[in-house]
């Protein structure tokens, strides 16, 4: 009976107070859905650059000092470094034609016995290694090999790359608060206006026993009903745009589906939290 009175009594409340039933989903609605674009644009930029860095190659050039036989020693040492998923040994003459090929002529024309190209061997690296530490830490230690002259890979734009992710994690985190404190102050502003003009019968209810849990449960039920709803329209039209908006360049990466449901059981808690705050004023003695 305690229940069904709490149900029936967030029902009214919703009757009674539509249009600010209403402003409050919307404005809710919104602010979701700003956090779950962001949550999307996240996903999706993170696939890109794990695609993207997927390609990352390091070159580890050897001396012209090195021997034949010290040659396959050396390839041995580097393809057991940490790290290294895939390596591929690049003579004097591939990298005379691969030079060819960029250039469009062999400008080593004449130099057949003198070429001045190095050796070197082209590493890929897995996954869980491509990150600035990592690469770092394996480009120490093939520097350090006996043998090894140079070691060369992108390095200027995977810094730049990871300082922009960074960056982009901690906007993303300073966003989420703002967002879901905008959000709890919201719903509990408009829970208030609700609640203030049933004052006088909360008194009334106080006056004749009615425990105050009970009087805020209906308000409390209603932040949760309406912050999930709210939370759960902003992933509809992140599904709805989904279906109408196609990139070629790229795959729009949506959260797993337990990932969104824990999201919307979450913005339930914070909405009766804030229904909490709504109503708490109002059962002060």
């Amino acid at each position: 009976m305690r229940i069904t009175h709490i149900v029936k009594e967030m029902a009214r409340n919703l009757y009674r107070n539509f249009g600010t039933a209403l402003g409050s989903l919307l404005s809710l609605t919104l602010l979701f859905l700003l956090f779950d674009l962001f949550w999307v644009a996240a996903g999706t930029s993170q696939t890109f650059y794990l695609s993207f860095i997927s390609d990352l190659q390091m070159d580890v050039f050897v001396t012209e000092e090195t021997s034949d036989t010290a040659l396959v020693a050396l390839e041995d040492s580097v393809r057991q470094t940490p790290g290294v998923s895939d390596i591929t040994y690049v003579s004097k003459q591939q990298a005379r034609l691969e030079l060819s090929g960029q250039v469009g002529t062999d400008l080593l024309v004449g130099y057949d016995s003198l070429n001045p190209l190095p050796r070197s061997f082209i590493l890929t690296f897995q996954p869980e290694y491509l990150n600035l530490n990592e690469i770092r830490r394996i480009e120490a230690r093939l520097g350090a090999l006996n043998g090894v002259s140079e070691v060369n890979y992108s390095r200027r734009w995977l810094e730049k790359v990871e300082k922009t992710r960074a960056i982009i994690l901690q906007v993303g985190l300073g966003l989420g608060v703002i967002i879901l404190l905008a959000a709890l102050l919201s719903s509990a502003n408009n829970i208030r206006l609700m609640a203030r003009a049933r004052a006088v019968g909360f008194r009334q209810m106080l006056l004749l026993g009615a425990g105050r849990f009970f009087i805020a449960a209906p308000f409390i039920l209603e932040g949760f009903f309406m912050a999930a709803t709210a939370a759960a329209l902003g992933w509809v039209i992140i599904y709805y745009g989904q279906q109408q908006v196609t990139f070629s360049q790229f795959e729009i990466v949506v959260p797993l589906r337990d990932h969104i449901i824990a999201f919307c059981l979450a913005c339930g808690v914070i909405g009766m939290f804030s229904g909490y705050l709504g109503i708490r004023s109002e059962l002060k003695a």
